[in-house]
């Protein structure tokens, strides 16, 4: 019934325990949750991988602002991944996998890691993304680009006009 067929694919989210059929979103945000960089990707793909081509198709995001830290959830792991981005002077702050050793900045990730999920249920909630209802990649396309302006230009709009951002930063500390 659409023809986002060989586009969307079956994938898994861990975080709710279910497979989807569909794409994922990727974002690079500010810590205000502003939208910077984004794109879209089949559910399969490696969020590692795509985070590297979205890096080298934007370089101006890394070159105009050395030593910035990303933050990302347990999937972004692995040394060759770590090495990847510190080579442009990217640290990398996510949540320490089992077996591993508690990584440097770990009482910071939680409060942090709120922005990330505040975005995403801004996304869900509010914006209703995840029922944009296009058929076809281009209609896919125009209903996600209309959400990330809509959330940008509130964000843009809140921030020139000195509105307060609700928002708990410690929503983990109990």
């Amino acid at each position: 019934r659409s023809d986002l067929a060989g586009w969307a694919e079956y994938g898994y989210c861990a975080s709710h325990s279910r497979f989807f059929w569909g794409l994922r979103l990727h974002l690079v945000c500010t810590l205000q949750g502003l939208p910077i960089a984004f794109t879209l990707t089949g559910a399969k793909a490696d969020e590692r991988e795509t985070l590297l081509d979205l890096l080298a198709a934007e370089p101006h995001l890394v070159a105009a602002r050395p030593g910035q830290t990303l933050i990302g959830d347990k999937n972004y792991f692995g040394c060759d991944f770590e090495h990847q981005l510190a080579e442009q002077h990217i640290r990398l702050l996510r949540p320490t996998r089992k077996g591993e050793p508690e990584r440097p900045g770990a009482p910071l990730f939680k409060p942090l890691r709120q922005v990330i999920e505040s975005v995403n249920e801004t996304f869900k909630g509010q914006l209703n993304l995840e029922q944009h209802r296009g058929r076809t990649p281009d209609g896919v396309i125009a209903r996600v680009m209309q959400r990330i302006l809509a959330l940008t230009a509130a964000i843009w709009h809140n921030d020139h006009t000195g509105q307060l951002v609700l928002r708990s930063l410690t929503a983990y500390d109990h």
